[in-house]
């Protein structure tokens, strides 16, 4: 385990040459992360982190093992092997039972066709599953009902014994990608371009037996959808390859709102829908969505934009944020945004508003940003009159982490113990807050001088 100085030594080889318009220099004021701790153990790329409690996380890719980690220290707790090949989901599920202890485990499903249950205290293997016809590609915890699901060319629920309760049918090749809980016992599940909604019903006869229905399918994307996020009770988004932005009402399932990449077609109904992309697909592929209250954060592409749901528009965007295609992007609990790249880096964001001089061209959407699709006259008058009442805002570059030497896949954000991020470079890094651990080894020394005796107070 190794500690840095953030601007102390040389960077690392590998990463790509980074632009001079974002470079904000060694003097980062508003970025606390002035220490680092590099976590080594994995043999291939890490892909995934998940939360367990609040001083521990977990890790995996595509060596099949699984590592443990203390948030705090660095330490490496557990190494969890049971699978053969790459880990391609994981997911926290803790035990509800009110009349026994509460335990912590996580569910990981591997290439090698199995899932298996672990003990995140003892690091043992729970249960395991071998029965998949195909790998496993998106787990999720639906806690208020006590079951979980796994998705890949079927679509299966579970108990917390691993007893399958029922499952679909065969759906298609490629299979689940993604899936998110909705309300009413409902589940959204990306299959390629389509969006598919199963309901789970519960056996009426007081039995554990279950039955899982397709009540749905939605077909409105024009490309496989690659992101999913639940806003809230009411509200889901969905992104696709080709920069479409649907926000969908998670009562009824109806699109509330769109932003894509194509023009609008309704105009002339008569004229085939002309594609007029400035970018190829994969710069305005929808990577990742995360969302609070007010507002989806997409990113996009080498981009991150802020599409706020009220005003169903664009309301801040950075199109050039990284090099490379980001990878993961997060809302913090304040005004700031972090994102992680193809290109190595992690980066923090402001969002701050700015007066918009009466004379600047106003953004309507996505459209009109990405520099695609054709203007509309009436459009952009509506959208000038309505930013005459409304604050414009800008994403500030205030915190530039670098560290890693390869594509950084994602993170997690643990509030005053840091950032923690993995690479296709095989390593885990612990961002921390210098100030903060500075008075930590500060405070550490003085109770051991005070134990010691050495301390003279008069």
């Amino acid at each position: 385990m190794l500690r840095w100085l953030i601007g102390g030594g040389r960077e690392p080889q590998g990463l790509a040459e980074k632009s001079s318009v974002q470079t904000i220099g060694e003097e980062q004021i508003q970025n606390p992360y002035t220490e680092l701790l590099v976590l080594k153990g994995h043999q291939d790329i890490v892909r995934f982190l998940v939360q367990i409690d609040d001083f521990r996380f977990a890790s995996a890719g595509d060596d099949g093992i699984i590592f443990l980690w203390n948030a705090q220290t660095g330490e490496k707790l557990l190494e969890l092997h049971g699978h053969t090949h790459k880990i391609t989901a994981i997911a926290p599920f803790s035990s509800s039972d009110a009349s026994e202890e509460k335990k912590h485990l996580i569910l990981t499903a591997s290439a090698d066709r199995t899932v298996i249950v672990w003990d995140c205290t003892s690091g043992r293997q729970v249960q395991r599953v071998s029965c998949f016809h195909s790998t496993v590609k998106c787990l999720t915890v639906l806690q208020r009902l006590d079951v979980w699901l796994s998705g890949g060319s079927d679509l299966c629920v579970w108990n917390r014994k691993l007893d399958l309760l029922c499952k679909t049918s065969h759906l298609t090749d490629a299979g689940i990608s993604a899936m998110v809980e909705l309300p009413k016992n409902c589940v959204a599940a990306a299959v390629g371009k389509e969006l598919i909604i199963f309901r789970l019903i519960a056996s009426n006869d007081g039995s554990e037996g279950w039955n899982v229905l397709e009540v749905k399918r939605l077909i409105d994307h024009q490309d496989n959808i690659l992101s999913l996020v639940n806003v809230n009770d009411l509200t889901f988004v969905t992104g696709s390859h080709v920069g479409e932005l649907i926000v969908w009402d998670a009562l009824d399932w109806t699109k509330q709102a769109c932003e894509c990449n194509f023009s609008d077609s309704s105009v002339h109904p008569d004229v085939q829908p002309e594609i007029k992309l400035s970018q190829s697909p994969n710069e305005t592929s929808v990577q990742h969505l995360t969302s609070d209250e007010e507002c989806v954060f997409a990113a996009v592409g080498k981009g991150i934009y802020v599409y706020n749901l009220q005003m169903k528009r664009v309301i801040a965007c950075q199109r050039s944020a990284h090099d490379s295609s980001v990878l993961h992007i997060e809302k913090l609990p304040n005004r700031q945004l972090i994102s992680c790249s193809e290109d190595g880096s992690v980066r923090i964001w402001e969002l701050r508003e700015k007066q918009q001089l009466p004379a600047e061209p106003v953004p309507t959407g996505f459209f009109n940003m990405w520099g695609f699709g054709r203007a509309n006259k009436q459009a952009n008058q509506a959208a000038k009159k309505m930013q005459e009442n409304t604050p414009t805002y800008f994403l500030d570059l205030v915190g530039d982490l670098i560290g890693h030497s390869s594509a950084v896949q994602m993170f997690l954000y643990f509030g005053e113990l840091g950032l923690a991020t993995c690479s296709a470079d095989h390593l885990i890094i612990l961002w921390k807050e210098g100030e903060r651990e500075s008075k930590l080894r500060s405070l550490t020394l003085f109770q051991k001088l005070a134990q010691n005796g050495d301390l003279q107070l008069k």
